[in-house]
């Protein structure tokens, strides 16, 4: 059983991985801020606790797989590998720039430990979906992880690997939406009204669970949960607080594509140290 401590230690990583994510996009100048906010939980409980991975043999063989579709909110996700170990941290700094191994999508040439490049949405599922079946056919035990926004529902090629997984039932595929309900141009249920999202991937023949995306018992009970699961994929309906942790930009879908300037940086990162000092005192 999961102790309060470690829940402890992934709350702060949280809060660290929040904090490079506004240091980068400030040195960036450009960049995504809302979306990479609100996964920290996500990724902080999934790269210090639930993948069996190896930072210093990120081409293990036996290691589970983590496709981020939306590539996006790849800060959160640089952040998350700096602090694991994959590479310096002082390197998230260098985001967006010339030459960097850190670009706003993930290359997977550029650094080790990506498993995909990413940018069209709406690609991540299928190729998850992919990974997942050949393992099977090679008879490897390794599970594959798809990460996907709300937004990108809207595209169709997800819909084909959604039915594709469900009928070849890869249950060794846990795919993960954050549903934050913005996206670049407005809120998800304006835009394209997604609901009820949780039946129609039951339809195609998923297993759903939802939770609180900044809850990290219930984010690695559901990974956990997803693993017990017989001859279906599982998908987690994670749901998170777009911009998480600074008040004034939560759920401004502005946010989505926006980075902070020096005086909002400042700000922001004020308010994310003051959670971590009140993350440290609860669990004094």
């Amino acid at each position: 059983m999961i102790t309060d401590a470690t829940i402890k230690n992934l709350e702060l990583k949280a809060e660290e991985i929040r904090e490079m994510v506004v240091e980068m996009l400030l040195a960036a100048g450009s960049g995504h801020t809302a979306g990479p906010l609100g996964m920290a939980d996500i990724f902080a409980a999934f790269y210090f606790y639930i993948l069996n991975h190896d930072p210093h043999n990120p081409a293990w063989e036996e290691r589970d797989r983590l496709i981020l579709s939306n590539g996006h909110i790849t800060p959160v996700r640089y952040a998350a590998m700096a602090y694991a170990g994959y590479f310096p941290v002082e390197e998230c700094l260098t985001l967006r720039k010339f030459g960097s191994r850190l670009q706003g999508h993930p290359e997977r040439t550029r650094l080790p430990g990506l498993e995909t490049t990413s940018g069209p949405l709406g690609s991540g599922l299928g190729q998850a979906a992919g990974y997942a079946y050949g393992a099977r056919m090679d008879g490897k035990k390794f599970r594959v992880y798809a990460f996907m926004s709300d937004g990108e529902q809207d595209a169709g090629n997800t819909w084909e690997a959604a039915m594709f997984a469900g009928a070849n039932k890869l249950s060794n595929l846990t795919a993960l939406i954050d549903r934050n309900n913005i996206q670049i141009n407005g809120m998800t249920e304006e835009v394209m009204p997604l609901e009820n999202l949780r039946a129609k991937y039951e339809a195609f023949g998923w297993h759903v669970l939802e939770i609180d995306g900044h809850n990290m018992n219930a984010i690695i009970s559901a990974a956990s949960q997803a693993k017990a699961v017989y001859e279906k994929p599982t998908l987690i309906l994670a749901h998170t607080i777009p911009g998480k942790g600074i008040k004034e930009i939560e759920f401004d879908y502005r946010w989505h594509g926006k980075a902070p300037n020096k005086e909002e940086a400042a700000k922001f990162l004020a308010e994310l140290r003051t959670m971590k000092g009140k993350i440290e005192s609860e669990h004094q």
